[in-house]
Parts: structure tokens; C-alpha cells; sequence
């Protein structure tokens, strides 16, 4: 048999102390082979990320280093290089494509000349490369990427792209100088479904072509059924299983694998919808908001209509989605309706009151709808205990302290978390605790209607189901009117009565989600429906097992994050 181009062979890799275990993982065994593809699949704090820093070289020495094992690159230990070698090596036979590829690029450099550095830290492979034969390479790297117009795109800066766009620039840059192995670190964990199915569909392709041995890493196994060749799902730092992708996905053997399947949104939608006859409580009529940037003497400003004549209605206890790619609209809409910025005409209606109209909002929404944000950290002061996030709505409507603390209490009771949690910090909570204690500030002032914005496209799927689950009982409980944003259709069918579908600031389908899901109409929720990962075979074969009892419940951790 042939050398793989990548073994490892009983890696531990040690943390600094104080740290919640002694190795992030221990006793790592796996191998790639050119042209083929290992999923490492895990939750975060499993260490995947752990294993693909130490093949790169990228592990925090001393505090964090490889302490037992072996790394073999095409047959070579890399543990037993130097620094001068490791960097030899990465960007020409070692690529990496980060997870967030806006902080891998620099904001002030054009790509191109990002995409150029590469070439420039290798210039003994290519020696006496003029600028323009560098330039010539650079473009037909983001040409091989399916990048449209790459002469445009090596010269624009990373924020002009898009996410799909600025991950195609990340993977261009890894391959090329057309490395033997491909690392992938979460490439596609924030990533609309059909711009994380256009991703996966090129790595594939580029694999092919250029015989690549590719290690991606994920804690998404809709993402594994559709590239993997091979499986390895690690938990606490340990290979709990693996095997070949069908095995390990059709026939999945250690509970934990079984646990984070079952954790996959199923994507069924519910034939019946709840609050039929119930009041309305918000309703968006002709709405509008268009952004204008740019523009001076010499220079037309740039026009975005966000939102486009938007109108939906949502009851007392029903849930609505608003789902679409990125720059569809979805958040400016609810944006609008939580006030947090002005719409340019329409009608905002709640509980039958024009609260867009100059002066109402603040009269008759105040604390009646809330919002829950994607990033549960960025929206948390760090500098402020839970306790006193979650209070601070309470006290502004004139609730005592006491009974503003006692109203906390509860509330970190409801979404899973200990009463004592509300005297520690942000940083002290894992992801999807920090989500949690962001619905509980929401429910403190006792709203009519919260408004979910993407709150689960970043969290390990397994604490992803765990906040569906608490979003759907804190619903029930309350009787809560609910608008739920989010590029996921799976989710969204799981979680909502009615779903609307948006696409470039215009409402393209609205229906309920049994028929969005099961008959759509429009060519565009077609796409988006196709783009999602195939679960056929996964759901046929979906263990009964309660999510819940996952390994490593998130609720009932009180440590740090991970």
C-alpha cells in the first residue's frame, strides 16, 4: 500500500494547568489518503481544532504541546521539525482554510495581494516570478475557485465580499500553491445552506482534480454525509468511533455518535398550526427600509432596498419564520420591528397600535418584544454578572430589586442554569449557556413577542436542539408570539407555524410550514430547500434516544467556555 499523506499515531496533547481536563486529546490514531476525505466530527472542546494546530505547527508552546505521539506527514514526523520547517511546509504541502475566514484576511490589504504573500513566503519553489506572472497565478487561483470576475476580486478588499465569496478567497490562497494536504478547519459553520452546499461541492471538485488528501473538520453531520470518505467523532478529546462514512453514519455504534445524530434538526414541519383564531399581536404592512452608503461630489451613493414591501401577521402563541440567504432582508426586518432602527414607510401594528409612527413605539412597546441575537457573547456587557444583565429590564419598568432578583432566579431555573450562575461572568459559561441566559434576559420583562435572530447557526448541534427545545417550551409556557430568523429550513420547519421565504429584500413565498417544506412554489425556495443536506438515510435509521441525555449536557455545566 501507498504511504498515506497523513498519519498520526497516538497524539496527546497537553493543556496548560488549570484547564478543565490534563490533555485536550489522547491517544489520537488516524490516516488520510491522497484523494480522500476524514471528517473529524465533535462538539466544541473535543479538540479537533487541537489536532489540526499541531499538524500545522500552530499549537501555543509551551503552555499547549504535543507530549506523546507521532505526526506523520508523507512519512515524515513533523514533531521533529523545527519552526524553519513547519513554515517550509505550510501554504505549499500543508493548506489551511480557517473558520472565520473575515478575521483570517486582513481588512486593509486587497486579496490579491493577501493571495500573492503566499507566493512571496515560498519564493525559493517559484524563483525569479515576475509581479505580473504572480499576478497571472493569483487570478487563475480564484478563477479555479469559481469566483466570478476574479480580475475585480483580487483587487477588491475582504469587506466588499460576501461570506461565500471571502471563504472562496480563504481556499484559493490554501491550494495555491496545490498543497497534498488540505485542512479544513468549520469552513462552512456560519455559511447559508446554499453557499455551504456551492462550498462543499468546490472542495470536492478541487480534491478530485488535484488528488488532495483533505482532513475537514465539524460538528455538523449533515456536512459528513455529504463529503466524507472516512469518520472520526471524538468527545473530551478521545476517538469514541470510527470507520468509513457509511458505517459510522448508517450504523453508528457508540451512543455519543448516535446522541449527535439524533440532535440533527429533522426538517419535518407540523401539519396543523396553533393560534388559528387567536389575536394578532404584530403585523408588518408594505413595509420599507432602504440603506443609502457612499456618495459625495464626484460619486453616486449606493443604494440597498433591505426591505420591500413586507407583510406578514403573526398571533398570540404562533411562531413565524423568516428565512433566506445572507443580505435577503430577514434581519433588517427584524430589526424594524424590535425598533431598533427606523423603516422608511409602512405600518408597523402591534396589538392593533401604529408603533411605527413618531413617539408610540416607546409608550406601547416598551419591553413587550425582545430580542434574542446571534452572538449571545457580543450582546452580554462582559463587565456585568448574569444577574444583573437579566434584572436590568425589570428595574427600568419599575420592579423592586427583590422581586427583580427573584424574577432572575427563576428564570435561570426555566432555561437550565443554577440560581448561583447569576453571580458569575459571561466568559465563565460555554456558547450555548450564554444563549440561554440571553432568553432569559427576554423573558424578565414578560414580552408579547420575542424575536429570535439566527440564535442557534453557530452553536454544535446537540446544544443547538437543546435551545430549540428550551425556545419551544418557553413559547408554551408563556404563550408567546415569536419571530424566528434563520437561513436554516430545517430548524425553521421544526420551530414555526408559517414560514416566510425571502430573497433580495422581497417576501418571494409565505405559507404555512408543512406546505413551504413539502410543495413549494417559488423556483428560489426550491434552491434553498435542494441545498440542504440529504438526512434521508440518516432519519430512516434516527435513534429514539431524548436529545437531552446527551453526553456532556451543556445545561448542567456551570464551568468555562469551551
Amino acid at each position: 500500500m501507498s504511504t498515506p499523506v497523513l498519519e498520526i499515531r497516538g497524539l496527546a496533547i497537553k493543556l496548560p494547568a488549570g484547564a478543565d481536563r490534563v490533555l485536550a486529546v489522547e491517544g489520537i490514531d488516524l490516516k488520510i489518503e491522497a484523494g480522500k476525505t476524514l471528517c473529524v466530527v465533535g462538539e466544541s472542546g473535543s479538540g479537533k481544532s487541537m489536532i489540526a494546530n499541531a499538524v500545522m505547527g500552530l499549537l501555543p508552546r509551551p503552555h499547549v504541546e504535543p507530549v506523546a505521539g507521532a505526526i506523520l506527514f508523507e512519512g515524515e514526523d513533523l514533531l521533529l521539525r523545527n519552526e524553519a520547517g513547519l513554515r517550509a511546509l505550510r501554504g505549499s504541502r500543508i493548506g489551511m482554510i480557517f473558520q472565520d475566514p473575515m478575521s483570517a484576511l486582513n481588512p486593509v490589504m486587497r486579496v490579491g495581494e493577501q493571495i500573492a504573500e503566499v507566493l512571496d513566503a515560498h519564493a525559493s519553489l517559484l524563483p525569479g516570478l515576475s509581479s505580473a506572472q504572480k499576478r497571472e497565478r493569483v487570478i487563475a487561483a480564484l478563477r479555479d475557485v469559481e469566483l466570478p470576475e476574479p480580475e475585480s476580486i483580487a483587487d477588491a478588499y475582504p469587506f466588499r465580499l460576501s461570506g461565500g465569496q471571502r471563504q472562496r478567497v480563504m481556499i484559493a490562497a490554501a491550494l495555491i500553491l496545490e498543497p497534498a494536504l488540505l485542512i479544513a478547519d468549520e469552513p462552512t459553520t456560519a455559511l447559508d445552506a446554499t453557499t455551504q452546499a456551492l462550498i462543499l461541492d468546490l472542495i470536492r471538485k478541487l480534491q478530485t482534480r488535484k488528488r488532495m488528501a483533505v482532513m475537514f473538520i465539524t460538528h455538523d453531520f449533515g456536512v459528513v454525509a455529504k463529503i466524507a470518505d472516512d469518520v472520526l467523532v471524538l468527545q473530551h478529546g478521545r476517538s469514541v468511533e470510527s470507520g468509513p462514512a457509511r458505517d459510522v453514519l448508517g450504523a453508528p455504534s457508540h451512543p455519543y455518535t448516535r446522541q449527535l445524530i439524533a440532535a440533527i434538526p429533522h426538517g419535518n414541519a407540523a401539519a396543523s398550526v396553533r393560534a388559528a383564531d387567536a389575536p394578532v399581536v404584530i403585523e408588518a404592512q408594505s413595509l420599507m427600509k432602504t440603506y443609502r452608503t457612499g456618495g459625495g461630489l464626484f460619486s453616486k451613493a449606493r443604494r440597498v432596498d433591505a426591505v420591500h414591501d413586507i407583510n406578514f401577521k403573526i398571533r398570540r402563541g404562533e411562531t413565524l419564520g423568516l428565512v433566506g440567504e445572507s443580505g435577503s432582508g430577514k434581519s433588517s426586518v427584524g430589526r424594524c420591528i424590535a425598533g431598533l432602527q427606523p423603516i422608511d414607510s409602512g405600518r408597523i401594528l402591534f396589538n392593533g397600535r401604529n408603533v411605527a409612527l413618531r413617539g408610540e413605539r416607546g409608550t406601547q412597546t416598551r419591553g413587550r418584544i425582545q430580542m434574542v441575537f446571534q452572538d449571545p457573547q457580543a450582546s452580554l456587557n462582559p463587565r456585568h454578572r448574569i444577574g444583573a444583565s437579566i434584572m436590568s429590564g425589570p428595574l427600568a419598568q419599575g420592579v423592586s430589586l427583590k422581586e427583580a432578583y427573584k424574577r432572575a432566579e427563576e428564570l435561570l431555573s426555566l432555561v437550565g442554569l443554577q440560581p448561583e450562575a447569576a453571580e458569575r461572568y459571561p466568559h465563565e459559561f460555554s456558547g450555548g449557556q450564554r444563549q440561554r441566559i440571553g432568553i432569559a434576559r427576554a423573558l424578565a420583562v414578560r414580552p408579547d413577542l420575542l424575536i429570535a435572530d439566527e440564535p442557534v447557526s453557530a452553536l454544535d448541534v446537540s446544544v443547538q436542539a437543546q435551545v430549540l427545545e428550551l425556545f419551544a417550551m418557553v413559547r408554551e409556557r408563556f404563550n408567546l408570539s415569536m419571530l424566528f430568523i434563520t437561513h436554516d429550513l430545517r430548524v425553521a420547519a421544526q420551530m414555526c407555524d408559517h414560514i416566510a421565504v425571502m430573497k433580495k429584500g422581497v417576501m418571494v413565498e409565505y405559507g404555512t410550514a408543512a406546505q413551504i417544506i413539502r410543495a413549494p412554489r417559488d423556483e428560489y425556495t426550491k434552491k434553498l430547500i435542494e441545498a440542504v443536506p440529504d438526512f434521508s438515510s440518516l432519519i430512516a435509521r434516527r435513534p429514539t434516544a431524548d436529545v437531552n441525555a446527551a453526553v456532556n449536557v451543556d445545561t448542567n455545566t456551570a464551568g468555562g467556555g469551551r
